[in-house]
């Protein structure tokens, strides 16, 4: 393995030596700002966060953090897993191969030892994510019925209905503009995702609006005066519409509506921005849709999300339940 204290880039010998100094915090800044623009808002806020973290744990145990040694991240993973759930310790192991892949640097978690470190995070904390209440129609209906008249409201029902029928994620749902709503003769609508967290590059997707939602997203523009830029925006308690909504406000509208519409204290917590994500997968397996048409409503490439989503629903629909109806039990 390499010594993190003598390595070198052919490049440049800029990156040479110890960052226990205080270096990795100038080695994360000139990172950031090499990658800035190439990937998500969302991503580039998590690769922040992430190597801050690793940065200051490094700095504080006197260790290098760029290049890493193996041992450092193993070490890493070992106290953080005490403290933080294993998806968020994998993520932090993500971004650090990120950092050292991107400045061309030994990467340190391509290592057995740091395997072996998530191995035995894995089997003392395990695997399972907490699910998040899924937005299902049931519960997408109260929450519309239960909103009031204000501008504020019309504009939540547009932003549940939207978020319901495309499944987009938070960041997608409040970058629609106007002019990517396309409506159709028999009252539908489409709508064009120019980017998204898994098309970075901007391809873009159709996806399907309901007439229903057509009519809640119409109400909104006619109501607001929106007619071009962003098609769901803040709105000021003195009825003033802003330019642009922001992504961290889309769980808290979830929430606020649920509060509103009488949900149990329980469920408004586990509602979250995934929500209008989890809820319409769930109602199309109980549709009996098939798993074709349910990827490409979500923009999945595999399975893995829909069978986690749905795995209530699923387990409901296996070999085992097949046969206890079968044998009228």
């Amino acid at each position: 393995m390499p010594d993190s204290r003598t390595w070198d880039r052919s490049s440049s010998d800029s990156w040479a030596g110890s960052d226990s100094d205080g270096e990795g915090g100038e080695r994360l800044d000139s990172f950031l700002a090499s990658v800035s623009g190439a990937f998500t808002r969302n991503t580039e806020r998590a690769l922040r966060a992430d190597l801050r973290i690793f940065v200051s744990w490094c700095r504080q145990h006197r260790l290098d953090s760029m290049p890493a040694r193996t041992a450092t991240v193993a070490a890493f993973i070992d106290e953080m897993e005490r403290e933080k759930a294993p998806a968020t310790v994998r993520r932090y192991v993500s971004s650090i191969a990120t950092f050292h892949r991107v400045l061309r640097a030994p990467n340190p978690v391509d290592s057995a030892a740091v395997r072996l470190a998530l191995q035995r995070m894995y089997r003392i904390r395990g695997r399972r994510q907490a699910q998040v209440q899924g937005l299902t129609w049931n519960l997408r209906n109260r929450l519309l019925e239960a909103a009031g008249s204000r501008l504020i409201d019309i504009r939540n029902r547009a932003l549940v209905g939207v978020a319901y029928d495309t499944l987009l994620r938070r960041s997608e749902l409040v970058s629609l503009r106007v002019s990517d709503l396309t409506e159709e003769v028999d009252g539908s609508a489409t709508l064009l995702v120019r980017k998204s967290k898994t098309d970075a590059e901007g391809t873009g997707a159709v996806l399907y609006l309901a007439r229903d939602t057509v009519l809640l997203v119409r109400d909104w523009l006619d109501r607001s005066g929106v007619a071009g830029g962003r098609l769901l925006r803040s709105v000021r308690k003195d009825g003033t519409v802003g330019e642009r909504l922001p992504p961290s406000q889309v769980p808290r509208i979830y929430k606020a509506m649920a509060l509103l519409a009488g949900f149990p204290a329980d469920t408004v917590a586990a509602l979250a921005a995934h929500s209008t994500r989890v809820g319409p997968v769930q109602d199309m397996i109980a549709c009996g849709i098939e798993l074709p048409a349910i990827l490409q409503a979500g923009r999945w490439r595999s399975a893995r999300m829909v069978q986690r989503y749905g795995e209530r629903l699923l387990a409901r629909r296996s070999g085992a339940a097949q046969l206890a109806a079968m044998q009228q039990r």
